[in-house]
């Protein structure tokens, strides 16, 4: 199974921000969507950055009360992984495991397509193996 059909099923739709967004802004949209990240796009939709929620706590850390004078642009991790609508469930548990992330960008020509949160790859896991189970019952009971 492809990062594509996943994406088919759950839908495209990103929460984003641009690279001016106030910290405060972030906490918002993180918080009154119920989401761990946002992704930070350029004027022309590609991949800026991304702010997830470890990185807001980090910044709230390292800057306290001046957090909130902080933009998108300096929260946000630069050098992020994307992953294409090819690439498959396991690498993509692999890329998001390596590197210790929640959340993978889906790009195609260099444009944002969506996004898989490690929840999305363990409900698709789930998934997969209770159909397994049932196709074990299936042959188990099937008469002979």
């Amino acid at each position: 199974m492809t990062i594509g059909a996943i994406l088919k099923d759950k839908g495209n739709t990103v929460v984003s921000v641009a690279p001016t967004a106030s910290a405060m802004e972030i906490a918002e949209v993180i918080s009154s969507r119920r989401i761990g990240a946002v992704m930070v796009l350029n004027p022309d939709q590609s991949v800026a950055g991304i702010v997830s929620e470890r990185d807001v706590v980090k910044a709230f850390a390292a800057h306290g009360a001046k957090v909130v004078d902080l933009r998108a642009e300096d929260l946000m991790t630069r050098a992020v992984t994307t992953a294409t609508p090819s690439t498959s469930v396991d690498e993509a548990m692999e890329i998001m495991d390596a590197g210790y992330f929640r959340h993978l960008p889906v790009v195609v020509d260099g444009k944002l397509a969506g996004i898989i949160s490690i929840r999305d790859l363990v409900k698709f896991r789930i998934m997969q193996h209770e159909h397994d189970v049932e196709n074990l019952r299936g042959y188990i009971a099937r008469p002979y």
